[in-house]
């Protein structure tokens, strides 16, 4: 399997399942026009229109796109994991009824899971297990 290359940092997140520490990922507090791509196969997860300001230290979104990614429960057997739906990556959680958006999810999204892309520029090549 052909996937980009990893921070030891974007490893434990991402395969490991851990958890980046709330305030200090990149994306947190950061509201640029663009696309939100997995950070290991470069799948399009969200787009820059779906985030918002949850206040919780993590980017949050109350949208994805479509069939991008995929709900398991969580081993703690609480909360729902959301995983890239093309390589398996970890993201984060999804929170219903909140009542944050109109849409009432969140996208509870580690910035280390995640790339930007602003508008302005092209999206990379998604990466997939058949290559």
């Amino acid at each position: 399997m052909n996937y980009n290359k990893l921070t030891p940092q974007e490893e434990r997140v991402i395969i490991h399942k851990a958890t980046e520490p709330p305030f200090k990922g990149e994306y947190d507090n950061f509201y640029e026009d663009g696309t939100f791509i997995c950070r290991r196969c470069n799948t399009q997860l969200f787009s820059s229109k779906s985030k918002f300001d949850a206040g919780c230290g993590w980017p949050s979104f109350d949208e994805s796109y479509p069939n991008a990614i995929k709900r398991v429960p969580d081993p703690d057997g609480i909360r729902t994991e959301i995983e890239c739906a093309n390589c398996g990556g970890h993201l984060g959680h999804e929170f219903v009824g909140e009542g944050f958006t109109n849409k009432d999810t969140r996208d509870c999204v580690n910035s280390l899971s995640i790339r930007f892309i602003p508008k302005r520029k092209g999206l990379p090549k998604i990466i997939n297990e058949e290559q």
